[in-house]
């Protein structure tokens, strides 16, 4: 069976393979943030959208550099991931406010969902786009349908030590 395009390393020659990569991290990004759009979240379209085209970039850089190897891909997408990471956590923390005196947390899902978009953004860099096309509807159906699962629980919320 033949690819679209070869996973992994690039040819900084190959802008076709190139353009299609970041191409489907936008729109991997902006698919993601319609739907926090449209729920009226703080990160919406754009910054879902620039978070996954970020991390394709930061991943496409080491991809093309001529003496790159498997670990400083790793070492890549790990910096990817941290620092997405403390992003989604001010994400949190921006959004949390007292009430009745005990923390509301909020933002949770927003920052999750910002941590998967450049997680998927990192799998169209590697030219894996079955996995981010797939990993694109899993997000999408956990945003959108996890939420009517979400009242058949009922809460256990309690004082944990």
């Amino acid at each position: 069976m033949a690819t679209l395009v070869n996973p992994t390393w690039l040819n900084a020659g190959d802008w076709l393979n190139l353009t299609f990569r970041l191409c489907l991290a936008t729109l991997i990004g902006g698919a993601i943030g319609l739907n926090r759009q449209t729920a009226g979240k703080a990160a919406g379209l754009r910054t879902h959208m620039l978070v996954s085209l970020g991390a394709a970039l930061f991943v496409m850089v080491t991809l093309t550099d001529g003496s790159a190897n498997s670990d400083a891909l790793s070492r890549t997408i790990q910096g990817v991931a941290t620092g997405v990471g403390f992003w989604g956590a001010g994400e949190i923390i921006q959004l949390s406010r007292l009430s009745e005196g005990k923390p509301k947390v909020k933002g949770l899902t927003s920052a999750a969902s910002i941590w998967a978009t450049a997680a998927l953004g990192v799998v169209a860099a590697c030219g894996l786009w079955w996995v981010a096309i797939w990993g694109t509807l899993l997000v999408l159906l956990i945003l959108s349908g996890a939420k009517s699962l979400e009242r058949f629980i009922p809460p256990q919320r309690g004082d944990d030590d």
